[in-house]
């Protein structure tokens, strides 16, 4: 089902499959930023990702010598939520342990994911609580994509992508077989904080970075439209379109763990990165979306 609620500056819809916004329109313009899940490039809008981010080897894990199954980016992505609050600027949905997810991640968990408006932006937050008698342990991300261009006469390339400040970003490296390897690179960056877009960009997949600033804007060169993403107490950040494609999106994805290393099943008690919550502790992630 498809809830929408608006400011005057924006409207956003959310599905309670996934949780998951499907449209962010700025209403003094119309314009849709969100990307419309066009399966010939990639059938998403924006997944919210829980307990994990990214692949596993073999789609596997390993949990006080159980090994347990779950798909790319976690069960909560495709998982159907419950609505608990509409208020006038916000929604918030809920995502409890059941039998399937049970069998994925055994643990006893509530999640709640809130969408809450503020002036032209919509905050994110996912509220964790362990309701187990044992640590919970898992990790939390998001992926919206956007729409490029934004404005007519546009091109993918008339993008630029810019931290808030000047960083010396690390670029995690990708196997062959698109998992991640122990290695980072540096990547070059305009006066430390801006690169150009391109298609290219993602002929190896995604890029993610490490050690950079808290804020990222895509922003047209050309109209000035642009998308800007802030994300506190998130470790990495990525960019992605389907690899090898003209892909007319692009996702920019705050995370605060990574996939699985390449040739290893992770051990869940040893998975970098991840986050720990005591029993009955609660704790919040958040990032903000920002359209203009």
């Amino acid at each position: 089902m498809l809830y929408t609620i608006e400011n005057g500056s924006i409207r956003i819809t959310v599905d309670n499959k996934g949780a998951e916004m499907t449209s962010l329109v700025l209403k003094e313009t119309g314009t849709e930023y969100l990307w419309q899940a066009d399966p010939a490039y990639w059938s998403g809008h924006a997944y919210n990702l829980f307990p994990i981010c990214g692949r596993l080897w073999e789609g596997k894990y390993t949990y006080r010598g159980a090994t347990y199954e779950m798909n790319l980016h976690g069960f909560a992505r495709k998982s159907m939520y419950e609505i608990v609050e509409q208020t006038e600027n916000s929604l918030t949905f809920r995502l409890t342990d059941n039998d399937v997810i049970y069998a994925q991640y055994p643990f006893h968990f509530e999640l709640l994911l809130t969408y809450t408006l503020e002036g032209a932006s919509v905050i994110t937050t996912f509220h964790v609580t362990n309701k187990d008698d044992k640590e919970l342990i898992y990790a939390v991300g998001g992926h919206p994509g956007f729409n490029v261009p934004l404005a007519e006469g546009e091109t993918f390339d008339d993008y630029t992508l810019t931290f808030s400040e000047a960083c010396n970003a690390r670029q995690l490296c990708f196997s062959e077989t698109c998992y991640y390897t122990p290695e980072t690179k540096a990547f070059a960056l305009c006066e430390g904080k801006s690169f150009a877009l391109a298609h290219s960009l993602f002929d190896n997949d995604a890029i993610f970075m490490t050690d950079v600033a808290p804020e990222v804007t895509l922003k047209s060169n050309i109209s000035g439209r642009f998308v800007k993403v802030t994300y506190p107490g998130m470790k990495y950040v990525g960019f992605w379109h389907k690899p090898q494609s003209d892909a007319p999106y692009v996702c920019i994805e705050p995370w605060t763990s990574i996939p699985a290393d390449d040739g290893r099943v992770d051990d869940l008690e040893t998975k970098r990165d991840m986050t720990r919550l005591a029993p009955g502790g609660v704790r919040e992630h958040a990032f903000t979306i920002t359209i203009g």
